[in-house]
């Protein structure tokens, strides 16, 4: 009786096996990568600080958590810090119907593909700004960026730094005296003086609530400054 060579028959299953371990390790790879973008998309992700916009609170490369659970139950309340897509996307006047591709800005804001060359776009940009003026109030913007909503100051713990003014009262920031229209709202810098906030936008200095992408909530570096940034009430009626 003739023994049968077990050679060919071995390699085959051992090929098998680096394929299905390919597969195995490639499939868990795409799993995690929908899970993290899933997370990312619809409940909280990391965002840094890229300006001096919202000092002295929050500095130059400071991290943030920002969640986008809360504006689906309710809407913005004065004082809440609000990520949002860049004015590039929604201003009537920036805003450029090539450059609001959403699968551009998907790709833009993921890790290392974020970097490729040519892809950025400033509609794909994220601004954060503090929520000051509610809909259908009326807000004054004075030109140190002083706020009064319906005819009284607001206070502002977290403004440290005024627009400068000279002798007649004039400077370079911009003024508003408006009502705010029905689902916006009025999202300024907390540094008035170096912030492009709503003062300064073309098209309108007001900012529809479907643009927001989320609260931040949380600092989580620098270490030593870690902590809530929600206000202290944030359910607090206008003054």
């Amino acid at each position: 009786m003739s023994e049968q060579n077990p050679g060919p028959s071995r390699e085959r299953e051992g090929a098998g096996r680096q394929q299905e371990s390919a597969w195995a390790f490639w499939r868990s790879v795409a799993i995690t990568l929908v899970v993290a973008v899933g997370i990312r998309q619809f409940l909280v992700e990391a965002r840094y600080i890229p300006s001096g916009s919202m000092l002295p609170g929050l500095q130059i490369q400071d991290r943030l958590l920002v969640e986008k659970l809360t504006y689906r139950r309710r809407v913005p309340r004065r004082g809440e810090i609000v990520v949002f897509r860049s004015p590039h996307h929604f201003d009537p006047v920036l805003a450029s119907s090539t450059d609001r591709n959403p699968l551009r800005c998907l790709l833009v804001n993921l890790p290392v593909i974020g970097n490729v060359p040519g892809l950025s776009s400033p509609a794909c940009d994220a601004y954060i700004k503090r929520v000051v003026a509610l809909p259908g109030e009326r807000v004054v913007v004075d030109p140190r960026g002083q706020i009064s909503i319906n005819g009284k100051p607001l206070a502002e713990p977290w403004v440290q730094n005024l627009c400068p003014v000279d002798d007649q009262g004039m400077g370079p920031c911009r003024t508003i005296n408006a009502v705010v229209p029905p689902n916006h709202v009025l999202a300024l810098g907390d540094n008035r003086a170096n912030s492009w906030d709503g003062r300064f936008w073309p098209g309108g200095p007001f900012l529809p609530e479907s643009e927001i992408i989320g609260r931040a909530f949380w600092r989580f570096f620098p270490f030593n400054q870690t902590g809530s940034l929600l206000p202290p009430d944030t359910s607090a009626a206008a003054p």
